[in-house]
């Protein structure tokens, strides 16, 4: 491998090496996590990714969670919800080990080293890009490089029941083993000296480690299409290919603020959810893992929501990164003209199926296993100010609308004017509708967007009405939605509830002032566990602490004139980070687990936002 290089200013507390509740020696080795009937905690995780899928790489060497083709296939490999006939990919010592891990610099490219009493190797996982970009099938590179003393290490591929769905058969070729699964055809190529045996399901291996060694377990899928089937040399020389293109991603966009590592982990995380093939950003690369150990709130994120695709356009734009801007732009603009307005949508556009739920456990047997997101029927009036508000900073970048997006915008400013009168399910798609406030505030955001656009000349007709109707939502707001004695804004009129959706609209530029900065002290008295917040009043007795949550907290004390105070919430919750600086939805403040999907689109964005709201430019 190269020498890594510095990319950007990568000074300040660094996000990507803490671990529970302290910074931890980055070169410090420690016990793996221990599996509990087949599964790990899931701080135990890593990311790689391609543009097309993401994989889990625990910690211990096993990979529990890689979907082929497509980051929203049925999974081959799905131990991380099924942990016995769920799939999986190990590669670890024989012997008991300790282990260090961290991301290549300025990539998703993740190294592993494994110390034992004999000595020690270092694995480099990579889901590899091409020479022009992504590869028009999956590979995977796993690379074993000894570093010191013998190191007996065992291997295997072993596809899973794709949710109970599917029997995986291994076929013996002349090119090797290949595995077929559910229209999946994997083909496991090797360098080295290795043995190799091929069971009727799975294949597996091993081999010993010496000073300067290199091994590369390879594997090469497709769905229901022929599979190329590259050499073990160029499998191998894919992986330094892959850290060469993302370092010169990483190099697109620099960051000066003091939580300079933080902020490039999190943009590369971002970088794993966007969908290549269609420009989509995914909310996350897994479904169903819990938000409570009680079970029961359990969805798929793996689409891509208005609202989430709404705040990485912003960190993009932030960035200076102008492809997966005009992809991000492009694709919602399209998906918007081609169907109605939703809450979100298939990673191709489409819209999202029927909700169903897999027979198999969960993660922990915390079940249910489900494919949908019954939000997809639900009225949230917030998507109004997401759509308007990123293209309002798509535009004020320097681009310029086409007309039928104009007037696509200016009828969808129209409508916001009437359905701010509306009931919906609100930011949290709740079963119960109500006026929320973060609602109706929604609608004023895209009623000033509107308004903003216009006088630019960027969408046709008079903005008065739009300006008007925004006005009155102010003023209905800070009317109805104000408690003098709780010194907050209130989740819905005549309630005494706390919603830190609010904090979003210090954000947006509705509140700067005394109200919002009393807001956030009524929050954190209320909602607050620690450094982190729950979403709403009610929640601690149902679920763990919402990560996005506490970011939006410090860049609202930012953008309310106590930056001192926000930085010093900021450096407490980077500690909560995992020891490579991938986040979860959500933390159980008790214990410090992590809850929920990951790597979490919205909780990488609320860290950015709030790095950025703090100090620091990007460009």
């Amino acid at each position: 491998m190269t020498e890594q290089p510095d990319l950007g200013n990568l000074d300040g507390d660094a996000g990507d090496n803490v671990e529970g509740s302290g910074h931890r020696d980055r070169d410090q080795p420690r016990d793996p996590s221990p599996r509990s009937d087949g599964y790990v905690p899931l701080r135990s995780y890593a990311a790689i990714g391609d543009g097309r899928t993401v994989a889990l790489v625990a910690d211990d060497g096993r990979i529990d969670w890689f979907p082929v083709p497509n980051l929203d296939s049925r999974p081959a490999f799905a131990a991380l919800l099924d942990g016995q006939d769920g799939g999986c990919l190990e590669l670890a010592p024989t012997q008991q080990f300790q282990v260090h891990r961290q991301y290549v610099v300025g990539t998703n490219v993740l190294e592993t080293t494994f110390t034992t009493a004999t000595g020690s190797v270092k694995v480099t996982d990579s889901l590899s890009t091409g020479v022009a970009g992504r590869l028009p099938w999956t590979e995977l590179a796993r690379r074993v490089e000894g570093l010191s003393g013998t190191v007996p290490m065992a291997w295997a591929v072993r596809p899973g029941t794709v949710f109970n769905t599917a029997s995986p058969w291994v076929q013996d070729t002349v090119h090797g083993p290949v595995l077929r699964v559910d229209g999946v055809t994997l083909s496991v190529r090797l360098l080295g000296e290795t043995t190799c045996v091929a069971a009727d399901q799975s294949v597996s291996g091993a081999f010993s480690t010496e000073p300067g060694s290199r091994h590369t377990l390879g594997l090469v899928g497709t769905g229901r299409e022929p599979v190329f089937l590259p050499t073990p040399e160029a499998v191998d020389e894919g992986v330094d290919r892959t850290v060469d293109n993302w370092r010169a991603w990483t190099q697109a966009f620099h960051y000066d603020g003091r939580w300079g590592k933080a902020v490039q982990r999190s943009a590369l995380a971002l970088k794993l959810l966007i969908y290549a093939p269609s420009g989509a950003i995914a909310a996350a690369a897994t479904t169903s893992l819990p938000e409570s150990l009680a079970g029961g709130k359990n969805w798929d994120y793996r689409y891509s929501w208005l609202r989430d695709t709404a705040y990485t356009v912003d960190a993009l734009i932030g960035f200076g990164l102008t492809e997966e801007t005009h992809a991000a732009i492009s694709w919602t603009l399209t998906t918007l003209r081609e169907s109605d307005m939703r809450v979100f949508y298939g990673l191709d556009g489409s819209l999202p199926g029927d909700h169903q739920e897999a027979q198999v456990p969960g993660w922990r047997g915390i079940g249910p296993v489900v494919d949908g997101n019954r939000a997809d029927q639900q009225l949230q009036l917030g998507v109004y100010g997401d759509l308007l508000g990123v293209v309002r900073g798509y535009v004020d970048a320097g681009n310029l609308l086409d007309a039928e997006t104009g007037r696509l915008l200016a009828s969808i400013a129209d409508e916001a004017c009437d359905a701010w009168h509306r009931l919906d399910a609100g930011i949290w798609e709740l079963t119960e509708e109500r006026h929320y406030t973060t609602s109706k505030l929604g609608c004023w955001q895209a009623l000033t967007c509107a308004v903003h656009l216009a006088e630019l000349g960027q969408i046709p007709g008079v903005p008065d009405r739009w300006r008007a109707e925004a006005e009155r939502i102010r003023t209905w707001v800070e009317t109805e939605c104000w408690s003098e004695e709780l010194g907050a804004y209130v989740m819905y009129p005549g309630s005494t509830d706390l919603d830190a959706s609010i904090l979003l609209h210090a954000m947006s530029g509705f509140d700067r002032g005394e109200r919002m900065s009393s807001t956030v002290d009524a929050l954190r008295r209320e909602l607050g566990a620690g450094p982190l917040l729950y979403r709403y009043t009610g929640m601690p007795q149902e679920e763990a602490t919402f990560v996005a949550c506490a970011f939006w907290g410090v860049a609202a004390l930012a953008h309310v004139g106590r930056r001192d105070e926000a930085a010093a919430w900021m450096d407490e919750l980077l500690e909560q980070a995992n020891d490579v600086g991938i986040w979860s939805e959500m933390i159980d403040a008790t214990t410090g687990e992590f809850l929920g999907n990951l790597p979490q689109g919205l909780s990488h964005l609320a860290l950015v936002q709030a790095a950025l709201a703090v100090g620091g430019d990007a460009g």
